[in-house]
């Protein structure tokens, strides 16, 4: 069992449709037909979306989506039309709100991977592959790998995990040209970002994008967030030394305490997890406003 801890009802706004709750965003039409995007404080870890907030967390990671999309601007188009507050939204949605084109989305999660950890560790210590890609003996968590690599994966529901799968499972079901895009793209895109990222002493070690068509002229438009500490694993490259996990920029600290004895938890139990202590709340936070000031070069207000 998994998903929300209690999911939060909806907030209602004259002239907006409520349209879906995820994980961190919520998501609205306006009378325009337009999307509105509302990025929460929510934390989801191990499946569950926690009953605990993150202070400023959703501004976090709609500020510095923005910020990339303009870093990103020549290599893809994004979905945002404007940053303004809709009429009759409460005060705080401001800072955490976008307007978006309606797309018609691709149903692959696009992930570049530089460095070997997680799910693709995993894979790579049974097979020595990720997603069938075949990769050299001797590497260990946190190797750099020979060259970055487009590992998809099937976008799954709430509550359960995305599933790697091959690159020609994508063209057998999105088409063999939408496929190649797709994986030129987001390879670009993780090459633009790795660089700028370690010129300011971040290692991108992975992330992952969605991106959707424009139905007016067919261009793919990237959508949702990007290269924020929740779609990516940013690590401090003076401290990068492979062979065990890295120290990272993102919700980590908080599935660390979450799988300690201090919290008390059973993660294979039914129970969902606890609330989280004020330390780690405020260290998570910490995490994330450091990830956007050291990217950015800009203060955090």
């Amino acid at each position: 069992m998994s998903g929300f801890v209690e999911k939060p009802e909806p907030v209602e706004v004259p002239g907006l449709v409520h349209l879906h709750t995820g994980k961190v965003r919520d998501l609205y039409r306006d009378e325009d037909g337009r999307l509105v995007m509302v990025a929460s404080d929510r934390l989801s870890a191990f499946d569950w979306v926690l009953p605990t907030e993150i202070p400023d967390k959703g501004r976090v990671l709609t500020q510095l989506s923005l910020w990339w999309f303009d870093q990103l601007a020549d290599l893809v188009p994004n979905h945002v039309l404007s940053t303004d507050l809709p009429a009759g939204a409460p005060a705080d949605w401001a800072g955490r709100t976008l307007i978006c084109r309606n797309l018609d989305m691709v149903p692959v999660e696009c992930v570049a991977r530089g460095y070997l950890t997680g799910s693709g560790l995993a894979e790579y210590r049974q097979t020595r592959t990720v997603c069938g890609l075949a990769l050299p003996e001797g590497l260990v968590d946190g190797s750099e790998l020979p060259a970055p690599i487009f590992t998809p994966a099937a976008k799954a529901a709430v509550g359960e995990h995305d599933e790697n799968v091959s690159y020609e499972e994508v063209a057998r079901t999105q088409g063999a040209e939408t496929a190649a895009l797709l994986r030129q793209t987001t390879l670009a895109v993780y090459g633009r970002a790795r660089d700028i990222a370690r010129e300011r002493g971040i290692i991108l070690a992975d992330t992952k994008f969605e991106f959707g068509f424009d139905p007016e002229d067919g261009s793919l438009v990237a959508a949702d967030e990007v290269l924020t500490p929740d779609s990516s694993r940013f690590w401090p490259a003076d401290l990068w030394e492979p062979g065990h996990a890295q120290p990272s920029f993102d919700k980590q600290y908080v599935r660390d305490w979450l799988a300690s004895p201090a919290s008390g938890w059973d993660r294979k139990g039914e129970l969902p997890p606890p609330a989280l202590p004020q330390e780690v709340v405020e260290r998570t936070r910490a995490k994330y406003v450091e990830a956007y000031e050291r990217l950015t070069g800009l203060p955090w207000s």
